[in-house]
């Protein structure tokens, strides 16, 4: 029988870094043999996440505390800036998963627009393959970077995508108006964030065009129609801790929408299509790596409205890598990753 990989997870200590942990312990094939946590160095993973008290797991250190000579994949599950100093000096023959935003921009000049500051590693982000699974496959398998995407951005390019690529929605009237939980402004303790400032509320946020996701929307949306895509795009943060749910609006016939959505998730193990006219709910996807879609037509003839869910924290982040994962280390892609959402 084949042998376990070695894993590394750089930033062990925060909601991503938590949940790739949960998913690699009931994988066959993975073995976590290195965690890092920079303020937490020194503790042990039970304390930290105690949910997690079960598992024997190694204790949290400084990155250059890590011995790497028999690590096969590296998690990176670190901050955007942070993440690309780190990787341009790990092993150049060690494949790595990145799941910040470092790696996602194919244009410097882009990547500097929106996240401040000019990319301190562009050979490798000349070389890393942006990690949508779906649409990435075969260069996935065959990389030594993957880039993870936004979980905002995979949401709605999950529903777009397809309809882009078949013409059979108006490109330039695309409305996004998406909510999130709460988990994906990490683990950081911030102000807002706080239970009585979140709260019995929603919040719009990001507002006429700020998102940094737009730039994912943007570069992949474009690349897809051969020009210029640009879709309006609202976030919302909701008084939970994980999913996204997003409505998409569009113009084109709905049926046609919803046959075009079928073809393309046809053989996808975790894009589940719904019976046309429902939608889908968080919490039917909820600590899952599932996205969910759903189509409607509204009384306006010729409109529809594309209704897609995920959990940010597994399909939108860790669950995503751990399938890009299994692509760069030659096993089944749906390896450990079959887990039933959690309900209620």
């Amino acid at each position: 029988m084949a042998q376990p990989k070695n894993i590394a997870i750089l930033g062990a200590s925060g909601y991503t870094g938590a949940e790739l942990v949960r998913l690699i312990a009931t994988h066959p094939m993975m073995d976590i043999v290195a965690l890092s946590g920079e303020r937490k160095a020194g503790m042990e993973m039970r304390d930290v996440f105690p949910h997690l008290r079960h598992l024997d797991l190694p204790s949290l250190v400084k990155i250059e505390d890590i011995d790497f000579t028999d690590v096969d994949l590296c998690f990176c599950a670190l901050p955007h800036a942070t993440s690309q100093a780190v990787i341009k000096e790990l092993p150049k023959d060690m494949k790595v998963v990145d799941l910040s935003a470092d790696f996602r921009l194919r244009d410097p000049e882009v990547y500097a627009k929106w996240y401040g500051g000019q990319h301190d590693a562009l050979d490798i982000q000349a070389e890393a393959v942006y990690g949508l699974t779906e649409f990435y496959r075969d260069d996935i398998k065959n990389a030594r970077v993957v880039a993870g995407t936004g979980c905002n951005a995979a949401t709605g390019q999950y529903a777009l995508r397809p309809l882009i690529a078949g013409g059979v929605i108006d490109l330039d009237d695309i409305i996004i108006d998406l909510k999130t939980g709460v988990s994906g402004a990490g683990r950081s303790l911030k102000e807002p964030f706080l239970h009585a400032e979140l709260s019995e509320g929603a919040h719009p946020y990001a507002i006429g065009g700020t998102h940094r996701h737009l730039a994912e929307f943007d570069q992949e949306f474009s690349a897809i129609a051969g020009r210029e895509v640009k879709v309006q795009f609202t976030p919302n943060l909701l008084p939970a801790n994980r999913g996204i749910i997003a409505n998409v609006y569009v113009k084109g016939d709905a049926q046609t929408i919803y046959d075009t959505l079928v073809a393309a998730y046809a053989d996808e193990p975790f894009i589940e299509m719904l019976p046309f006219g429902t939608a889908p709910s968080t919490r039917h996807v909820r600590g899952s790596n599932y996205c969910h879609i759903g189509v409607t037509g509204d009384r306006i003839a010729g409109r529809a409205i594309v209704i897609a869910a995920l959990d940010n924290l597994t399909k939108g982040s860790s669950g995503q890598a751990m399938q890009n994962a299994n692509l760069m280390l030659g096993l089944p892609e749906e390896m450990g990753l079959q887990l039933a959402p959690l309900f209620p």
